[in-house]
């Protein structure tokens, strides 16, 4: 298919184009996975379990999830 007849199809938004995509090798930029071990007081992760259990998320999510925020937060503030 050449990328007029692409770029017309997903214009129209009439026809599904994913399966005219090679997906078998597509990658997400900046989410390579790196695994860190953390020491945390017992109190701090008695409470990490109480609000993902709370949320009816894993121990490990709510982390990512509360670091992500104020990561973004930081980034917001810093445009400002």
């Amino acid at each position: 298919m050449k990328a007029k007849d692409f770029d017309r199809k997903f214009d129209d938004n009439k026809q599904d184009i994913i399966d005219d995509l090679d997906l078998s090798s597509a990658k997400r930029p900046n989410q390579k996975q790196k695994r860190i071990n953390v020491d945390f007081p017992s109190w701090v992760i008695d409470s990490l379990d109480r609000e993902a259990s709370r949320i009816g998320v894993t121990r490990q999510s709510i982390i990512k999830l509360w670091l992500v925020e104020r990561l973004e937060e930081k980034a917001a503030n810093k445009r400002l």
